[in-house]
C-alpha cells in the first residue's frame, strides 16, 4: 500500500448497532485505508457494543448482535462470511489496525445506552471522545459517512 498524503480523510460515524451495518462500516474502513486515505471510525450508540471484549466464554461481543435482514445473530452471518470467502469481522478489524485506521468510542454514546462500565478490547487502540473531538478531528476536506 502507498499512503498517500494528499488523499482525503473518510471519517465514518458508526452508530447502527445491527453487525451487518457494522461489518460493512468496516469494509468501508479498510478499503479506504489500503488505498491510502487517513480514516476514522467514530463508534457511538448500540454500535459502541462491537467495540466490547469477549465475555466469559471467549465469544466477542459482535458474535450476538442482531443483524438488520433476519433473525440470526453476527456469529451465524460471520461464519457464512468465512464459508463465502467474504472478509469475516476480525479479518477487516486486523485489516483495520494492519492500515492505522483510527478508533473512536463516544463518551456520550456509551452514557446514553449505559454502557460506560463495559471494558473495552484491549488489541485496539480506541480514544474515547465525543462528537466535538470527533469533528475537530475530521478536516473540512474529509468525507463524513453516516453507517
Amino acid at each position: 500500500m502507498e499512503n498517500n498524503s494528499s488523499s482525503k480523510p473518510l471519517s465514518i460515524i458508526v452508530y447502527d448497532h445491527h453487525f451487518d451495518k457494522i461489518h460493512y462500516a468496516l469494509v468501508m474502513a479498510a478499503a479506504a485505508a489500503a488505498i491510502g486515505q487517513p480514516t476514522t471510525l467514530f463508534f457511538t450508540m448500540g454500535a459502541c457494543n462491537a467495540l466490547f471484549c469477549n465475555d466469559e466464554e471467549g465469544n466477542p461481543a459482535w458474535s450476538k448482535m442482531p443483524l438488520s435482514d433476519s433473525k440470526k445473530t453476527g456469529r451465524e452471518r460471520n461464519d457464512f462470511y468465512r464459508r463465502e470467502g467474504i472478509a469475516t469481522f476480525e479479518e477487516l478489524i486486523n485489516a483495520c489496525i494492519t492500515f492505522k485506521t483510527k478508533f473512536m468510542i463516544c463518551e456520550m454514546g456509551l452514557k446514553a445506552k449505559q454502557l460506560e462500565n463495559f471494558v473495552l478490547r484491549k488489541d485496539l487502540k480506541i480514544e474515547p471522545g465525543g462528537a466535538i473531538t470527533f469533528l475537530k478531528e475530521a478536516s473540512k476536506n474529509s468525507s463524513i459517512l453516516f453507517i
